[in-house]
């Protein structure tokens, strides 16, 4: 532990000795001390004007944390220098989980001085070299030129991605959500196949896990798909890869898409994939032709009552003419900016908009891209690949070391019996580490206890994996353990926790939607985490009744079994067209929960 503490000073500290000495080695004067410009040059400075896709002259202010570095020049440095710059890189990755991005070009405070062709390309030479020392490649994002007196400058966007290694990928899920018939699972066929559709659903047929999906078209379950992007930046899908295994080896990065249903009486499903498997980000699929119709509306509630940040695609753009897809991106746009939602819509039609929106969106919850394409012609298809080539994780190393150092803690989400392999589950690591032969405990049972298992192997994306790390989803095999003492919503968690069973407990709720008056008595059903149950409202702290738009901290009770809660978890109920959303405020002890009365001695076995 000692050893990794200095490990991690010593690396900061050469970040910050590198900071400091990459100002004093450029040679180029900063030119926020120049003397000021006269009239007459300011004057014509005005009169040329602004080009439309020239950069601000400013960015924030370099951040110390974090996986974003400003450097002005990066022109022959000293072996010395190298190895800090190297050192220096090394801790950017770590900081970005295995991705990185360098602004050539652009000071410490942010002003962006740029430089000339010669230097520019001597920097990226030396970026390069430094990529390869670490174990990593360097993809140019883009160029932009900066307007100065003298001289044309630039200033360059590169992205360092470490090589892949022992199936360390970075791994992303988006939840694709959308109304029926919008052509959610079509894009994801057209995406992870890497062949565009024939205009009558044949890229997702790849995608149905029922028969009855392929007949109507329609999904009903929760199925994933995975795309991968290598160190350079370059699509690896199943169009150069035969198996799952293939893609995650070649892959540094990986997009999980969960494809949830669009039907309305496939509600309930939907709302556990977006509670359950704790997705990143959320990819809202609506039709040109159609507009926002059917759950369109209902999805984008959801995933903004759970605060998962959401980008819309407009799909089957090659259906209608331009005038439609316009008056669709209109009433997206009307609906975003709403008091409800708050968001600043961001319609991207170039690359340099692509690079921006994921920036951008990883940075700020209100921001909302807004991508217009065809799954059929392939039209600005690549955007959204660029888009997802670049989107950064949105928690950092810190928080996920943080993470792992806990105890370990496994949601079950799915349950299968595979021939010769006994008894499977898939799920979330929410916690800590997992690793072949674990000896972890399962639960809660009907009658609240916890059964003692073992993990034969992990895998992830369908591929052999030895060690799960927090966040990270997997399926494991537990051998010859009885799968009928298994369901979804309970959880695997180190022996080490001594897990407690909860049947009552508060909750501080906003009612988003009732007819007449919500009260004590009601049966509703509750989502928290990936605990599905229905639950009866005991009581409303400190008032009688609710109407829609008020709070209150409410009292569960769950009706069928006692499961296991965190205090803080997000929680959605909703019964008919009733919905509310809020957190756990409070776990009741044992000896207030209201169990059945054959329950009530087997709390703690």
């Amino acid at each position: 532990m000692d050893a990794q503490v200095a490990n991690h000073c010593s690396i900061k500290s050469a970040a910050k000795t590198s900071i400091t000495q990459d100002a004093a080695e450029c040679g180029i004067a900063n030119t926020a001390k120049k003397k000021p410009r006269s009239r007459r040059g300011r004057r014509g400075k005005r009169r040329r004007g602004k080009k439309a896709n020239e950069p601000p002259p400013f960015l924030p202010p370099e951040a110390e944390e974090g996986n974003i570095e400003y450097k002005l020049k990066l022109v022959n440095p000293t072996q010395y220098r190298f190895e800090h710059l190297a050192t220096q890189l090394k801790w950017r990755l770590q900081e970005g989980r295995g991705e990185a991005v360098y602004q050539i070009g652009v000071e410490d405070n942010g002003l962006l001085v740029g430089l000339i062709e010669e230097d520019m390309k001597a920097s990226l030479k030396t970026l390069r070299r430094m990529a390869e020392k670490v174990g990593a490649d360097i993809t140019l994002l883009r160029e932009r030129e900066v307007d100065c007196d003298r001289a044309r400058r630039k200033i360059a966007e590169v992205l360092v991605r470490k090589v892949p290694d022992d199936q360390q990928f970075l791994d992303l899920r988006v939840a694709v959500l959308g109304n029926v018939d919008s052509g959610k699972s079509t894009l994801l066929g057209v995406l992870t196949q890497g062949e565009l559709d024939n205009g009558r659903g044949r890229a997702r047929l790849n995608l149905f896990r029922h028969l009855h999906e392929i007949q109507t078209g329609r999904t009903s379950s929760i199925s994933f798909e995975i795309l991968g992007f290598n160190s350079k930046g370059e699509v690896v899908n199943y169009s150069d890869s035969r198996t799952a295994e293939e893609i995650c080896e070649s892959s540094s990065k990986m997009i999980t898409f969960i494809d949830l249903a669009g039907h309305y009486k496939y509600l309930k499903t939907t709302i556990f994939g977006l509670t359950s498997y704790c997705p990143d980000f959320a990819m809202l699929v609506v039709g040109a032709n159609t507009g926002i119709a059917g759950t369109t509306r209902e999805h984008l509630g959801l995933a903004m009552a759970l605060k998962v940040p959401i980008f819309i695609v407009v799909s089957k753009v090659d259906l209608c003419g331009k005038s439609t897809v316009e008056k669709t991106v209109r009433q997206l746009e009307r609906v975003l900016k709403q008091p409800g939602c708050n968001k600043v819509p961001m319609v991207v039609s170039n690359p340099d908009d692509a690079v921006t929106a994921a920036q951008q969106f990883a940075q700020s919850s209100s921001v909302t891209p807004i991508f217009t394409l065809s799954s059929v012609s392939g039209e600005s298809l690549d955007l959204l690949k660029v888009f997802f080539n670049i989107l950064p994780p949105l928690s950092n190393s810190k928080e996920q070391e943080e993470l792992m150092q806990q105890l370990t803690e496994f949601q079950v989400d799915e349950i299968y019996s595979v021939p010769d392999v006994g008894t499977v589950v898939g799920g979330t690591l929410y916690s800590g580490v997992c690793r072949e032969g674990d000896r972890l405990v399962v639960g809660p049972t009907d009658d609240g206890r916890f059964l003692r298992l073992k993990v034969c192997s992990i895998h992830r994306n369908r591929s052999g994996c030895r060690v799960l790390r927090a966040g990270q989803a997997a399926t494991l095999a537990l051998g010859n353990f009885d799968r009928s003492l298994l369901r979804k919503g309970m959880v695997m968690v180190s022996p080490k926790m001594n897990p407690t069973i909860c049947w009552q407990f508060e909750a501080a709720i906003v009612l988003l939607f009732h007819a007449k008056t919500f009260r004590s008595g009601f049966q509703v059903t509750v989502h928290v985490g990936n605990v599905r149950q229905t639950a009866t409202v005991e009581c409303l702290l400190g008032k009688e009744e609710l109407r829609t738009g008020e709070r209150a901290v409410v009292c569960f009770r769950f009706l069928k079994h006692p499961e296991y809660l965190r205090v803080g978890a997000k929680l959605l109920f909703r019964v008919g067209v009733t919905k509310g959303i809020g957190h756990v405020t409070h776990l009741l002890p044992s000896t207030q929960n209201h169990m059945p009365d054959q329950n009530r001695n087997q709390n703690h076995s």
